[in-house]
């Protein structure tokens, strides 16, 4: 892939078939982190590409982001908004309040992502020799590669500048050093599930190709994570122990616990706190809740000098 315009014919074309690989996909463009997916475990509906910086997570932030409707053969350079979990900034009012939302733009209910706000949208064609059109959604002209760059350009280089202003907010929470670690934890279990125990244990929960089991949505608030025991089909509800206090934690986990009996009818469902210490706080706290245990963390953080070093 020689040029973003390659990229995006790639993307394209590999989003109509069945492979969900993304490896050699670039992990950064214009000093942002990029971030692909056609689905887990199945083709997902809606793929899509999305730019971030290192602060924000496709699951938990705002960033520009490629949304291909395929059954629709329509592409919408976004400006994205997170799904499942809302990050404490989003896009500036005068973009909220100038744009349409995809789901306004296309005047119908879409399978994903219809809270996102358009910037541009294109129509897809494609041939039999595997060519890419790119045409204007207004009136089915041709858009050039320079088009598609530009565009493409102008909403990063937006974004960047929204993100920079932001930066001074964003500072604190990085400081906070051990909680900003476990921020990341959530995405870090997901990412490497099928090497942890859990992953031996339990399943993902992935519906139409996408992953459900992150931020799990119910109407009290997401579950961290919730999953399938492999041997029994019992739910099991995890949640990470995150800045706030042992009986917080263990309050939380059992309303969810309680939610998922009621409105998944599952009586035996299985609690898992996640956190980086055990203490008789916690102990006490879960002794009162049936089926739950605690997994604790380990972070091996480690200096290793250079070449040059003396």
């Amino acid at each position: 892939m020689n040029s973003w315009f390659d990229v995006l014919n790639s993307f394209i074309l590999q989003a109509q078939t069945s492979d969900l690989r993304t490896s050699f996909y670039p992990k950064e463009f214009q000093g942002l982190r990029t971030k692909v997916s056609f689905g887990m475990g199945a083709p997902a509906r809606v793929p899509w590409i999305a730019f971030m910086t290192d602060e924000m997570e496709v699951s938990k932030g705002f960033y520009p982001v490629y949304l291909f409707y395929k059954d629709l053969n329509i592409l919408i350079l976004s400006y994205g908004v997170s799904e499942t979990e809302e990050y404490g900034n989003t896009w500036p009012t005068d973009i909220i309040s100038s744009s349409q939302t995809i789901t306004q733009f296309l005047g119908h209910k879409v399978p994903r992502y219809g809270d996102s706000f358009v910037y541009k949208a294109y129509k897809i064609q494609t041939n039999s020799e595997k060519i890419v059109n790119y045409l204007s959604f207004d009136n089915n002209t041709l858009i050039s590669e320079d088009s598609l760059n530009n565009d493409l350009n102008v909403i990063l280089n937006f974004y960047k500048k929204i993100v920079e202003k932001d930066s001074e907010k964003l500072i604190p929470e990085i400081s906070h050093g051990l909680f900003y670690l476990e921020k990341q934890l959530e995405d870090f279990i997901i990412h490497n599930w099928d090497k942890t125990e859990l992953g031996n244990r339990y399943n993902l929960i992935v519906k139409d190709g996408e992953l459900q089991s992150q931020q799990y949505r119910t109407d009290i608030g997401p579950i961290d994570i919730l999953a399938i025991d492999k041997k029994t089909g019992n739910y099991i509800v995890i949640e990470l122990k995150k800045n706030q206090t042992s009986d917080d934690t263990a309050g939380q986990l059992s309303r969810y616990m309680g939610w998922v009996k009621k409105h998944l009818g599952d009586s035996n469902v299985k609690g898992i706190i996640i956190a980086g210490q055990f203490d008789a706080k916690l102990d006490y706290a879960i002794s009162m809740i049936p089926n739950t245990e605690v997994f604790i963390y380990e972070i091996d953080f480690r200096l290793k000098p250079t070449i040059n070093s003396k």
